[in-house]
């Protein structure tokens, strides 16, 4: 999973927007952030290179300093289901293999040039145990990722096409300067052209 992706230990200036990050839900001492920073590793990957391929079992947990990164499902005719996305100051992972130590049934990919902080799951687990605010900062990662699909779910349901490209639009302003339209109609559910005339017809109203 790793060949070809440049990883190098982390400098104390590196870590600034990862530390922020961690401390808006929890307090680590000087002594445990030394801990933490022991562990944490930096990736850089190139556009469209994988982050983690199918039936590799994902054994890591990423932060994105800086680019965005798809997860996909590919299916026997080639073509690609978008599951997820993941933007700069967001986590990158798959909890299903990474918990159950199973082959991930999704690929993560990078869609631009981007630079992640990550931390084997090995690591993680020990972390866990000598620091217990960081195992509540786990936990506290999976109830959003758990609340995020649940809510997908409930869209792609409940909502019209307009209305969760609306959601969409909402939560990532940015995301259509960031990803294909293939991958944001996929992502919603409809066919691309089915999201260009939404857009237009967005666009026309104002």
């Amino acid at each position: 999973m790793y060949n070809r992706i440049f990883v190098r230990k982390m400098g104390m200036n590196d870590l600034e927007k990862i530390k922020k990050n961690i401390s808006l839900c929890i307090s680590l001492s000087t002594e445990e952030w030394c801990k933490l920073e022991h562990v944490i590793k930096r990736k850089a990957i190139k556009k469209n290179e994988s982050f983690l391929k199918e039936d590799i079992v994902c054994d890591f947990i990423a932060y994105v300093d800086k680019g965005a990164l798809i997860y996909y499902k590919s299916l026997d005719n080639g073509d690609e289901i978008t599951t997820d996305f993941a933007f700069e100051n967001e986590w990158v992972t798959n909890n299903y293999s990474r918990l159950k130590k199973l082959p991930s049934h999704l690929n993560i990919k990078a869609i631009e040039d981007s630079e992640l902080f990550f931390i084997q799951n090995n690591d993680l687990e020990i972390l866990y145990v000598e620091i217990p605010a960081l195992e509540r900062f786990g936990r506290i990662l999976m109830e959003q990722a758990y609340v995020k699909l649940v809510q997908l779910s409930i869209d792609l349901q409940t909502l019209s096409a307009t209305d969760r490209y609306l959601n969409l639009l909402e939560s990532y302003p940015e995301i259509f300067q960031k990803v294909p339209l293939y991958h944001i109609a996929n992502y919603l559910g409809i066919a691309p052209k089915s999201l260009s005339r939404i857009r237009n017809g967005l666009f026309s109203e104002k």
